[in-house]
């Protein structure tokens, strides 16, 4: 199915150039109308329409704006519902989660990607006219790719999901949540140039999304300046979240940033989270000082429980003073806690922060 101006209700045919990319990137003409898609796929107008829409895409009315690619998603989507394999609400899910995952790659593709490479060769020639061949070249190459990376984020998911402890925590899971915010952005929004204020957040968030990746997380989603990370193991988190301030601190060129962590039961619905869990890390993150990590006393007591933070100063010094007087190697930790002032948080309750630092060199 395709996305165009047939939508928008106006009666301007369109630019030429524009028919023969859509025929080039379908690899087919226009041929149905809904009804007559939805006919010749064996499914339901008001199905068809429900899949056409959760994958976002406008009514088109009557107009003839399908075509056989059309038609074979529409049958095969409808064929796994009754085979059984997905429930009619799974299905158009499926739709959605593909339609918006998809037209933001596809978005990014046009506007940053074809747009450095369109630039005119040869004085005399315009941008429109060496789109075509560009794209032409381009499409079987980013194609395979596309499914390439699918299919490697697909393997990865699937392992995390049969190595859940049971069938219930394969939806509500218990993760590390973690948000990582741009302090003062909003100020830089209105002083800085529309491009230069593009370039940081671009910087930002690939920097963010190579840290996470790095380290073992998973980038949730950006926020134009806040990003949303998760982790199954708190140390994973803890050191993605400080391997970020420190990263951030040593770039001029970012504004200081703070960091919220907190760990807990987490529903997970279309690649994104959501539960009370995220809703503490998003607060924590609000009221965490510049450049400083705060962290949930549950995710403070899955750092000390696998020993990768004491509980307290006075404690890792009293088992150091231990292991000394039994000639043993004292036990090393990677990360500090200090408890911070506790305080009411709207819907929420009343919330003890901690202080998430190093105590040791970070690891190259």
């Amino acid at each position: 199915m395709t996305a165009d101006d047939t939508g928008s209700g106006a009666d301007v045919p369109p630019h030429p150039l524009a028919v023969r990319l859509e025929q080039l990137i379908l690899g087919a003409e226009r041929r149905y109308t809904p009804f007559q898609a939805a006919r010749t796929a064996g499914v339901s107008m008001e199905l068809a329409t429900r899949f056409w829409r959760a994958m976002g895409f406008a009514d088109v009315g009557q107009a003839k704006a399908f075509t056989e690619a059309d038609v074979l998603a529409l049958r095969r989507l409808a064929g796994l519902v009754e085979a059984g394999l997905l429930s009619e609400a799974m299905a158009v899910q499926v739709a959605r989660s593909t339609g918006q995952t998809t037209a933001r790659l596809a978005e990014w593709q046009i506007d940053s990607f074809l747009e450095g490479l369109t630039d005119p060769p040869e004085p005399g020639m315009t941008r429109t006219e060496v789109t075509y061949p560009i794209i032409e070249l381009l499409l079987p190459e980013l194609e395979e790719f596309l499914v390439y990376v699918w299919r490697r984020q697909l393997s990865a998911s699937a392992g995390r999901v049969v190595q859940a402890a049971d069938d219930e925590e394969m939806v509500d899971r218990r993760l590390c949540v973690g948000f990582a915010d741009l302090v003062g952005f909003t100020r830089l929004t209105r002083r800085m140039e529309e491009e230069e204020l593009g370039e940081l957040v671009e910087a930002f968030e690939t920097t963010a999304a190579d840290l996470v990746a790095a380290r073992g997380g998973r980038l949730i989603k950006t926020l134009g300046d806040e990003v949303l990370f998760a982790a199954d193991d708190a140390a994973v988190a803890a050191e993605i979240a400080l391997r970020l301030i420190e990263t951030m601190a040593n770039d001029e060129t970012m504004p200081e940033l703070r960091v919220g962590i907190a760990f807990g039961t987490v529903t997970t619905r279309m690649g994104d989270v959501f539960g009370t869990t995220v809703n503490l890390a998003s607060r924590l993150t609000s009221i965490a000082p510049r450049d400083a990590v705060l962290v949930d006393s549950a995710f403070a007591e899955e750092l000390i429980r696998h020993g990768e933070a004491p509980a307290s100063e006075a404690e890792a010094a009293e088992a150091a003073a231990t292991a000394e007087k039994e000639g043993e190697e004292p036990p090393t930790y990677r990360f500090a806690l200090q408890p911070m002032w506790q305080r009411p948080v709207r819907g929420l309750g009343v919330v003890e922060p901690w202080l998430l630092t190093r105590r040791d060199v970070p690891p190259s």
